[in-house]
């Protein structure tokens, strides 16, 4: 199986002012497709060559998980965000939310305080457990909740290829204004 980049569903520039064209370009056009490449070019020839990518992130380490996982958190981050989004989550996803966190804006507070307190690189998620129980989780560099039976449902990317051409060093910041951007209905159906 040959891994494809999948088209974004917006322009490059959609995204302005919160995330500028040049860093989609280079974000999603170069990093990603690096990704991919190498994720295509690892899994020749061995018996990861036929698994869906999720199995690939469960089942590999070193360098073929850091490909896979990076390919594929890529993805799932960037269609997770539509221009013109933002808001708040509502249905089942709100309930749990308020539930597990407290409070929408609770919810937020933490996830940007997980982001931030990430030392390095790496990717904050909202994954849920078997039972539809919520997490926040900070994971370093690759990192992914598939690996430990969680099911993913939102990340941002700290890494700073993802924000440091519009924000600098600025972290906290272009955590906060993705809450612009984010497709609340996507994310709910993810949502069991």
């Amino acid at each position: 199986m040959i891994y494809v980049q999948p088209e974004l569903p917006y322009e490059e520039s959609a995204l302005e002012p919160i995330i500028s064209q040049r860093t989609v370009y280079f974000h999603y056009g170069v990093h990603e497709k690096t990704y991919i490449d190498n994720l295509n070019a690892q899994i020749k020839d061995t018996r990861f060559e036929n698994m869906e990518l999720e199995e690939i992130i469960r089942e590999s380490s070193g360098p073929l998980f850091n490909n896979a996982s990076q390919a594929w958190n890529h993805i799932f981050y960037f269609f997770s965000l539509n221009p013109g989004a933002g808001g708040e989550p509502s249905g089942e996803l709100r309930k749990a939310i308020d539930r597990d966190f407290g409070s929408f804006e609770k919810f937020k507070e933490d996830f940007v305080k997980a982001g931030t307190s990430l030392f390095g690189s790496g990717w904050v998620w909202l994954s849920a457990d078997a039972d539809g129980k919520l997490f926040i989780t900070a994971e370093g560099n690759a990192g992914n909740p598939l690996t430990k039976g969680l099911t993913p449902l939102l990340t941002f990317d700290v890494w700073e290829h993802a924000y440091y051409l519009d924000y600098q060093n600025r972290r906290a910041e272009a955590l906060t204004r993705l809450w612009d951007l984010v497709d609340w209905d996507v994310v709910e159906s993810r949502y069991f």
